[in-house]
């Protein structure tokens, strides 16, 4: 079941938290990085904080030897503007609770990461100075090759665990295809670098949720290719807003995008 006619925003209209919308969050358009000119501009280019930075990703997600199959491994591979299988969109873009509403999060998520009158506090004013006073962006990753839209999005097969490795499964199915940027738990830096945890939706820890990770001993020249992750956030501020960046969150868990056709940095 697709929820693209029960959020609010998709593409370049995004959905508002505070004034701030997915992209914003993430990256900006600015920054004009994506894989394929085919994609366009649309499309986005998501790289780890830990082998790269907006003007320069470096290594960006991508499927595992370009197939449309329902588990395929997602990697991280070096940029190029002519390698497919880095092309993905961010869909159904919207909120935690636009989530909750279409049925693809739990009251769980909704509680600790919307504000969601009747799961979150009921007054929409008592949301505010407080864990509920944040109602995530979350969204989908479709693998859209060369801007075809696969039907596939990246996630988990099951309810997200220690160390279960990221795949492509099908979009809108459930929420472990979910990802929900957890402004809550991010460091101050967060807010000027652009760089976020990213929660699965099926996650069922709020104490140290799942969170999409690169395997902290690999590389992405290593062979075979080490495959994404879902392990427990490393660090979190647990403030409002985050002030001091302690204990830090590893930088394999801090995630960036960049819109646009793939620009090598010379």
């Amino acid at each position: 079941m697709s929820i693209k006619s029960k959020v609010l925003a998709t593409g370049a209209t995004l959905a508002m938290v505070g004034g701030v919308g997915t992209a914003g969050v993430l990256g900006t358009a600015a920054a004009a990085n994506a894989a394929t000119p085919s994609c366009g501009g649309t499309c986005a280019n998501i790289f780890s904080q830990e082998f790269g930075h907006h003007s320069n990703p470096n290594y960006i997600l991508d499927v595992q030897g370009g197939r449309i199959h329902i588990g395929q491994p997602i990697i991280l591979y070096r940029g190029s503007n002519n390698d497919s299988a880095e092309d993905f969109r961010l869909e159904d873009q919207g909120t935690v609770a636009d989530f909750y509403a279409a049925g693809m999060a739990s009251a769980a998520l909704a509680l600790h990461y919307g504000c969601v009158p009747g799961v979150s506090p009921a007054n929409v004013h008592d949301c505010f100075g407080t864990k509920h006073s944040f109602n995530d962006p979350a969204f989908e990753i479709e693998y859209t090759p060369n801007g075809a839209d696969s039907g596939l999005c990246v996630g988990v097969a099951k309810t997200a665990y220690q160390e279960e490795k990221v795949t492509l499964q099908e979009c809108g199915a459930s929420s472990a295809t979910v990802w929900a940027v957890d402004i809550y738990d991010s460091p101050i830096e967060s807010f000027f670098l652009h760089y976020y945890p990213l929660i699965n939706g099926s996650d069922t820890n709020f104490s140290q949720p799942f969170v999409l990770t690169y395997p902290q001993s690999g590389y992405p020249t290593d062979k075979p290719r080490p495959q994404l992750q879902v392990d427990n956030l490393s660090g979190y501020t647990n403030g409002f807003p985050p002030v001091l960046n302690y204990p830090s969150i590893d930088d394999n868990q801090m995630w960036g995008a960049d819109f646009g056709p793939f620009v090598f940095e010379v």
